[in-house]
Formats: structure tokens, sequence, C-alpha cells
């Protein structure tokens, strides 16, 4: 608060009390106005906000007895805003409240020797040098929660909304976030409700850090709370149905925005980011947005061509034509039948040829074999392997 707010303020209208209120009258008036005025109790509305915000500065000022004496001395001293001289002074005169504390400690207005010093200075030494630049508590955004899920391959490829059962930090429901068992916290002194406080960085610069007393809420509790200890925050634990997009790849981590611990005081919600773990599937693989597939087919298939039947991930399976002469290892490419992409459309199943090899041959089928490696004889497929493998 500034020396002039701190004037022309009157705490006791503020609370609604009158100047001879006894301290357990101002401590219930307080009590009243600050449960009906707290930011977790009219969310959205800045002029509850502020409200509040003015009964914790009466209440910080007139709940201390100390404080309470000097601010009446201020009072009755500069009441409206103009000085009262002694008798014989001709009247009352109007001054700049910054020229009387803005010189040199001891002058008065316009530098004077002898003047304002000393008594003055002993009326508002403890209200105004407070390491703080106001009361207002400025809203406080809520943390980022990370959590995990693991999904099959299809649900992988395809999307899906799985359940997540988390536990974040939110407002106390026993103290309804105010940290204190009765629901009145104090502004901080310290950082004067900012939940901030500046010191020195050299240079001419100053760094501001979170007030260590309240630990940055700007309010502390007089009565703590036994549920949260005073912190205004406790473990929440809920369930919450999280979209997957098509297409997420293992190890990937996904950021939804505003679904992680709510703020404080009206601020905005954090972000809760998602790591995705993707089982192994037993027929299908991935490669970017292409699913793969190894496919076996006989000898006489791969040699003579035909046409195989290839599966495909949650759909009919597709048709390939197989070329005579197709060498194992090949792969072929069935167009959109592979994973979304973000744009919605798919990319393609790539198979690959694998020659199987017959463990057991009946009579038949080994004569046939032995005729037909006859024909062949004649014929070397490793025909220049050593010469090439020389390098010349």
């Amino acid at each position: 608060m500034s020396t002039k707010d701190f004037i022309e303020k009157d705490y006791y209208k503020v609370l609604g009390v009158p100047r001879d209120a006894t301290e357990a009258e101002i401590k219930k008036a307080y009590r009243k106005l600050a449960r009906e005025n707290h930011p977790d109790a009219n969310k959205g509305d800045a002029r509850a906000e502020d409200r509040f915000k003015d009964v914790s500065e009466a209440y910080d000022v007139l709940g201390d007895a100390k404080r309470r004496k000097e601010y009446d001395e201020a009072r009755a001293l500069f009441g409206n805003g103009g000085f009262r001289p002694g008798p014989g002074a001709g009247g009352q005169f109007n001054f700049d409240l910054g020229d009387l504390f803005g010189g040199p400690q001891g002058t008065g207005p316009g530098g004077a020797a002898g003047g304002f010093g000393g008594g003055i200075g002993d009326v508002f030494g403890g209200l105004f040098n407070r390491g703080g630049a106001g009361t207002r508590t400025a809203p406080r955004r809520g943390q980022d929660i990370e959590s995990e899920v693991t999904l099959s391959f299809t649900e992988a490829v395809s999307g899906a909304t799985v359940p997540l059962r988390m536990s974040s930090s939110a407002a106390c429901k026993a103290c309804s976030g105010t940290g204190d068992k009765n629901g009145t916290p104090r502004v901080c002194p310290t950082c004067v409700g900012t939940g901030q406080v500046s010191r020195g960085g050299g240079g001419g610069f100053s760094l501001t850090d979170p007030c260590v007393d309240c630990k940055g809420r700007g309010l502390i509790a007089q009565d703590p709370c036994t549920v949260c200890r005073g912190s205004g925050r406790a473990t929440s634990s809920r369930t919450m149905q999280v979209r997957i997009p098509a297409g997420v790849d293992d190890g990937q981590r996904i950021r939804l925005r505003g679904k992680g611990a709510p703020g404080e005081r009206g601020g905005p919600n954090g972000d809760l980011y998602v790591v995705v773990h993707v089982d192994e599937h037993p027929v299908f693989g991935r490669r970017g947005d292409n699913l793969t597939i190894t496919v076996p087919v006989t000898f006489p298939e791969a040699a003579l061509g035909g046409e195989i039947k290839v599966p495909t991930l949650g759909g009919p399976p597709v048709t390939l034509k197989l070329p005579p002469g197709t060498p194992a290892g090949r792969t072929m490419r069935a167009r959109g039948k592979g994973a979304v992409r973000k744009d919605g459309t798919r990319g393609d199943l790539l198979v690959t040829i694998e020659v199987a090899v017959p463990r057991d041959l009946g009579d038949s089928a080994r004569k046939a074999l032995e005729e037909y490696r006859a024909t062949v004889e004649s014929e070397d497929p490793r025909a220049g392997l050593f010469e090439a493998a020389k390098g010349e």
C-alpha cells in the first residue's frame, strides 16, 4: 500500500465496524467478509476478488494492536489528506505527501531542516518498509501433471479414449483453499500479499523471488488447517477420460492444455503431459505412417507367380499379385492400409515376401525336387560371387 492510500482509506468502513470496535468484533467482521468474497468461492468474479483483497488489507492493519494504534494516530494527524496545524497556525493547508516522505529523513516539506523527521518516521516506519509493492495477490497457474498410459498396437494406430486416474494439487476442501482452519488468513506481512519479494541483483537491477514466508501465496494462516497444514492445497485424485490421437508412437509425449492441476485465485489450470507406451503386435510392425508385415509364400508361388491374400489391421484382407520369379525379401505395397495420419489419411501397408522352406518332405515332393535340381544343376546362382568379393 502507498502512503497516500494508507492515509485516505477508512479500514473501519471496509470491515463495517465502528472505530471503537473490540478486537473480537473486528475479527468476526473480517471472517464473515472473507468467506463471502474469497476467490475460490467466487471464481471469475473480479469484484469479489478486489473486495477480498481490500478486506484482507484492512484486517492486516486493524487486526494488529500495534499497527491499529499507528493507523489511528496517522489518521488523526492527517485526516482527509491535509495537515492540521496547532492553534494559531491560521487554519488548514494541503501538501503533497510525497514531499513529506520523499526527502531525506528529518527534513520537512521542501527539504527544510528540523521539519517532520523523527516523530513521523516513528509513526510510519513499521508500516511502509515492508518489502512489497502492494497487497494484490495475482492469480496463480496450476501445476503441470505428467502421467503414463499403455495402449495396444491397434489403439495406437487408430486412436483411443482411455481413463486416467491422476493425483494433483488442488484447493483444500477442508479450508476452501485458504489454508486457515476458520477460512480467515492474513495478508503476508513480508511480501504484503504479492507472493514475491525483490532483492538487488547488481548493476541497478532487482530480482524477484517467491516469498519464503507464505511460499508465494500472499496469505498466511492464523490458525493453520490441519488437513493442508496451512498451505491451502491438498492432494486430490480424479479420473479423467483422455483422448489419445490416432497414429501415436511408442514413447511419444502428448500435451493436453488446461487438463493439469487447478489454478489458484482464478488462475488457469496447468497442462497434462501423457507419455504413451505401445505394446507390440504379433504380426504387424510400424515404420512412420506405414505398417509392415512379413508374409511367407511357397517356392512355387515365388517362382511361378500367383495371387496371395494379406491380412490388414482391423480390416478385410487384400489380394496381392506376385509376379513370376519374386525373390525372397522383396517388399510390395498395399496403398491406404497403414496408420492414420494427422490429416485423416492413411499410410501404406508394406508387405515383405519370405519364401517358406518346408522342414519335412514327403516322398513324392522330395522326388520332384531332386528332378528339378537335376534340371538346373548347370545353373550356379553363386557364379561370380567370390570374384566380386575380392573387390576387383
